[in-house]
């Protein structure tokens, strides 16, 4: 098998885990920024194989400079996403926020 065989190649920036509906980005945001191993990646992605996340990581490192790329395509895209939310539901965001705050100030009590 092939390395290229474990994805989905939908478009320069859509890489998709064969057979799955998880996107290499995910993998690789665990990886590099969360520092998480193979092994916390698999078992967060109960679906896919320890073979599979690998395979990713794996592109990854053979593709690093288009990878690298990639993924600040994406986060911006996740940023800018986010921000588009927030100004069209302002109110769902406070009321989110404010149970985030409520939770956290329970948690400090309770511990």
């Amino acid at each position: 098998m092939q390395l290229d065989d474990y994805f989905e190649f939908l478009s320069p920036d859509e890489i998709r885990i064969k057979g799955h509906r998880v996107w290499i980005e995910h993998i690789l945001y665990e990886y590099i920024y969360r520092a998480q191993t193979a092994e916390e990646i698999a078992q967060r992605f109960d679906t896919l194989t320890l073979e599979q996340v690998y395979a990713a990581i794996l592109y990854y490192l053979h593709h690093k400079d288009k990878m690298i790329k990639y993924m600040a395509d994406w986060m911006e895209y996740c940023r800018t996403s986010r921000e588009e939310a927030r100004k069209r539901d302002p109110a769902f965001y406070d009321k989110m926020r404010r149970l985030k705050e409520e939770l956290q100030a329970e948690q400090r009590v309770g511990a």
